[in-house]
């Protein structure tokens, strides 16, 4: 997005969800805001650009072409720097509903504000140095968090748990680096004693680091994107039933006929705070019946997508050997076996292949369903959430593993000859630091805001 375009005029949106509620409210921000309130309340008593930052009053919203009455509204007046975006800042508190919104919205923008783009208010936090790039994108991991583990974690990072150690990381690395630069033109007999040594011991500790954030990326996919998980198995097995145990409630059809489940049933499901996709599939076999056939084909791409796979496998008939191949064949380490129907008297579960974590189960009594939730969270590598800590996503891990890999490299150099070529020490360093700055933006690019702002929704 042009600079000079994004500051020529106030923006505006709703930044509350549609439909019908109690308040609907408008924020407006940029240099004009305040007096674009003149142009909305001119028989207000005292004006809007007049008023103090954090001060409030109650008009009525004129439209600035037609005059009409549009409504009765409160205003909160915003001062630069002191407002969520560092501008002068407008918020408009009117009636809720859908028209209610649109036409406050209307008035606004005939008086002289534009419409805001996708997370235009949280760019414009950011460039005005009012947020670092992590807590910009914690906004809108907050906004989307599915569960409160998710919410906990992105309020951390908008209190700056990650920005600060990614910063820490980046300013080592830029010292270090600017220690090397300045002993390019010396003679290594010039050099102060070991300072190669306590470089590469720096270098080293600054890679520790940086190989923690990085190590909690999976914690982070988790929380932010949730995980596939796919209950698979053969008819009848009893997959609709842990699905409806799961959740508590019956979601899907259960019936003793093979075949029922014909379409893929996706659930929320959140499991340790993690929010999960849990997925009931149609049973595993050929069909001549082109429908059933067709659920069977998603399942099995499904299975090949998912991050776990619970296959169901009936406990209470003797499996054949087909059941037992297919039990042999299934991958350990993304693999939940349930075996189903503990509550019936023939239950006689087949041996377990070796490696594979199995779960003895009845829908009906609750039996083992505990289990089956620590085995998954195990399977999953869901730890308890240490309060404070930062979890990153793939963007940030991304940006870390380059850090790292640049870092090695001047590590190597440091390590690898009495006399490396401090030159290209400098340069890895640098590039290491550079990646460490993208992500907190200390460097930028118009495409890198545009990558991270267009997840937002229109208002924030």
């Amino acid at each position: 997005m042009n600079l000079e375009r994004l500051f020529e005029a106030p923006i505006a949106a709703v930044a509350t969800a549609p439909g019908p509620a109690g308040v609907c409210v408008v924020r407006v921000s940029g240099a004009g805001a305040l007096a674009l309130g003149d142009r909305l309340t001119p028989d207000a008593t005292g004006k809007t650009s007049d008023r103090e930052g954090g001060t409030f009053f109650h008009a009525a919203v004129l439209h600035p072409v037609t005059r009409e009455r549009i409504d009765d509204a409160v205003f909160l007046v915003y001062r630069a720097p002191r407002s969520y975006t560092g501008e002068d800042t407008l918020e408009i508190q009117g009636h809720g509903g859908s028209v209610s919104a649109r036409r406050l919205l209307e008035a606004v923008l005939a008086a002289g504000a534009r419409p805001a783009q996708p997370g235009e208010f949280t760019r414009r936090a950011f460039l005005n140095g009012r947020m670092d790039l992590t807590q910009a994108e914690a906004v809108c991991d907050l906004i989307s968090a599915k569960t409160d583990r998710a919410a906990q974690a992105a309020r951390m990072q908008l209190e700056g748990v990650l920005g600060r150690s990614v910063g820490a990381c980046y300013e080592a690395m830029l010292e270090l680096c600017a220690e090397v630069e300045h002993f390019l033109d010396f003679d290594e007999g010039e050099l102060p004693p070991a300072f190669m040594e306590r470089a590469a011991a720096r270098l080293a500790a600054a890679r520790l680091d940086l190989e923690g954030l990085a190590a909690t990326w999976h914690e982070g996919k988790l929380l932010r994107e949730g995980a596939l998980v796919v209950i698979s198995g053969r008819p009848n097995a009893g997959k609709s039933s842990l699905l409806n145990a799961l959740l508590g409630h019956a979601r899907a059809i259960v019936h003793e006929q093979p075949g029922t489940t014909r379409d893929v049933i996706e659930e929320f499901y959140a499991l340790d705070g993690v929010p999960l996709r849990l997925v009931d599939t149609a049973g595993l076999r050929e069909s001549s019946d082109a429908v059933e056939q067709e659920g069977v084909d998603r399942a099995r791409t499904l299975i090949a997508r998912s991050d776990l796979n619970i296959h169901v496998l009936d406990g209470s008939v003797a499996a054949g050997h087909d059941a037992l191949e297919e039990l042999a064949a299934l991958p350990a380490e993304k693999t939940l076996l349930v075996l189903s129907k503990k509550d019936l008297p023939t239950f006689s579960p087949p041996p377990v292949p070796q490696g594979l974590t199995a779960v003895c189960l009845s829908t009906k009594s609750g039996e083992g369903l505990q289990p089956l939730r620590v085995a998954l969270s195990a399977l999953l590598e869901l730890h308890d959430s240490v309060e404070g800590h930062a979890a990153v996503s793939q963007r940030h891990v991304t940006e870390l593993r380059e850090a790292i890999t640049q870092a090695g490299a001047a590590d190597a150099l440091l390590a690898g000859t009495p006399a490396p070529d401090l030159a290209l020490v400098a340069s890895h360093l640098r590039a290491s630091a550079e990646a460490l700055g993208r992500i907190v933006g200390r460097v930028y690019t118009d495409d890198l805001l545009d990558a991270v702002f267009s997840r937002f929704c229109v208002g924030k």
